[in-house]
């Protein structure tokens, strides 16, 4: 909302989602780990730290922006690497919607390996209304009936004329789910981004030490396009923190990462883009550093405006 007096944007609490219990009732699962809008602002998807994905649809009989529920659903489940002895985790750390091309919905959701496509659409419910036993039905109310279908006499069907086809009609209109891709098994590190590509084919995700491309119909193979693991652990002085694609120029990408700079990178000059095209670097005075400097330094995300400049 706008002051109309300061001509200065001012916040203001419209909407609350979930059960207003006490705070001893939530646990550990329900606490929401990402939030994310669609293209349109229309549809609103959150994910928590039991894995599940819920998402809210734009309530167009009221007069403000609210929002209603629209479904949900169990995205990821705790796993355990026994190669390396880790629990894997099924928190949310990301939830990305790809450009709707049709009645359905399709999101991108990760947890610390495993990235999983969804598709959300809307599934008619239908019911045999009429067959060939339905006027000889014993009716459920009458005793020893239940509905059972009673044995045809003999002269009801004479030839194959005398059958029809079942008639269904419709009963009912649910929210469906269903996981389309898994893209598994590609990283060494925990994911901490995905980003859906402006082309509608491709996206990246991203993990502590590098970046990786991917296509939306391929979940068995991806491209590594950022590596900056040193051949020598102990020299390592940063981790990409954060990646997003440009929502126009389908070759711009940029990553953040833990020393509080964000390059900008272009698919166009290499296959590997560790060099990067562009440095955004705000340097420090020497005069101020103090011990937390390089922790407030870090970048948590980065995001690109709809115009493509990087906020």
């Amino acid at each position: 909302m706008v002051d109309s007096d300061t001509n200065s944007p001012t916040w203001k609490f419209t909407q609350c989602f979930g059960d207003k219990g006490d705070v001893e009732d939530i646990t550990e699962a329900d606490i929401i780990s990402t939030v994310e809008f669609d293209h349109t602002g229309n549809y609103l998807a959150t994910g928590d730290k039991g894995g599940r994905v819920v998402l809210f649809e734009r309530n167009e009989t009221k007069k403000t922006c609210e929002y209603k529920f629209h479904t949900e659903f169990q995205s990821h489940e705790p796993e355990f690497d026994y190669l390396k002895s880790l629990e894997i985790e099924e928190k949310i750390n990301k939830i990305k919607w790809c450009r709707r091309q049709n009645a359905s919905h399709y999101l991108l959701s990760t947890n610390d390996k495993t990235i999983k496509l969804w598709k959300v659409f809307e599934k008619s419910l239908k019911v045999v209304a009429e067959n060939n036993l339905s006027h000889d039905l014993t009716p459920s109310n009458v005793a020893g009936g239940g509905g059972a279908p009673r044995a045809p006499p003999p002269s009801q069907f004479r030839n194959a004329t005398d059958l029809k086809l079942p008639r269904l009609t419709h009963h009912d209109t649910v929210v469906a789910a269903v996981p389309r891709r898994t893209y598994a098994n590609a990283h060494a590190y925990h994911i901490n981004s995905i980003s859906v590509n402006s082309d509608g084919e491709t996206f990246i995700s991203s993990d502590d030490l590098r970046i990786n491309l991917w296509n939306l119909n391929i979940q068995d193979q991806s491209f590594n396009i950022v590596d900056i693991k040193p051949a020598n652990m102990e020299e390592l002085t940063e981790v990409i923190t954060a990646a997003e694609f440009h929502p126009q120029s389908c070759n711009w990408f940029m990553y953040a990462s833990s020393k509080g700079t964000i390059k900008l990178a272009d698919m166009r000059e290499s296959a590997l883009c560790d060099q990067h095209a562009k440095l955004f670097e705000q340097e420090e005075d020497p005069s101020s550093r103090s011990f937390f400097s390089e922790i407030i330094s870090s970048i948590s995300d980065v995001r690109f405006s709809f115009d493509g400049r990087v906020n």
